[in-house]
């Protein structure tokens, strides 16, 4: 029988990422070993990162590096976020220059680094503008008033799993080999 390790794999992740298939496996497979999942912007996950309050973090655009490890799950496709009845809410789709090239709209700024999308949605809800934000994000703060359509020139973001290059937490290749698919009695 494994030893339970006395501190928990603390794994941070961003707005729109899901990482519950993940923790029900993790639970499955290690009844004893906690998991903690913190939810967080992407500037406080790295932060935690660096600081040793997470052990690793689901993030967007992170690429491995010295100072980091990643494994590039997923790719996420961009949205508008519009109010419902808007001229951008009767589209099936939309680019980015056709965005631009609309007189009587005002195009949002999203930060998904120091916060989540749902600051931008709740002013597309009061209609202020629209906001382009990954996919994920937008199902994340849906609500009844607004629409997401694909923006079909936007740029994908990439979702990876990030720790640091050094002093891994023991349990971080368990985990690695989860978010992977592999069964219990798969080897590397």
């Amino acid at each position: 029988m494994a030893a339970p390790y006395a501190d928990p794999l603390r794994v941070a992740f961003v707005p729109g990422v899901t990482p519950g298939k993940w923790e029900r496996v993790w639970r499955d497979r290690r009844p004893r070993g906690r998991l903690d999942l913190i939810p967080m912007n992407q500037d406080a996950a790295l932060t935690a990162l660096t600081e040793g309050a997470a052990h690793m973090a689901l993030l967007r655009d992170v690429a491995a590096d010295e100072t980091w490890h990643a494994i590039p799950l997923y790719r996420e496709a961009p949205v508008v976020v519009a109010p419902k009845g808007s001229l951008v809410a009767g589209l099936d789709s939309v680019t980015l220059a056709e965005l631009g090239g609309l007189d009587d709209v005002v195009v949002l700024t999203v930060d998904l680094h120091g916060g989540s999308g749902s600051d931008a949605v709740e002013l597309v809800a009061a209609n202020v503008g629209v906001a382009v934000m990954p996919q994920s994000v937008a199902r994340a703060h849906s609500r009844k008033d607004v629409v997401a359509r694909p923006v079909t020139d936007g740029v994908e973001t990439s979702i990876s799993l990030v720790w640091p290059a050094a002093g891994a937490h023991p349990m971080v290749d368990e985990f690695i080999g989860i978010v992977r698919g592999r069964t219990a009695n798969s080897s590397r």
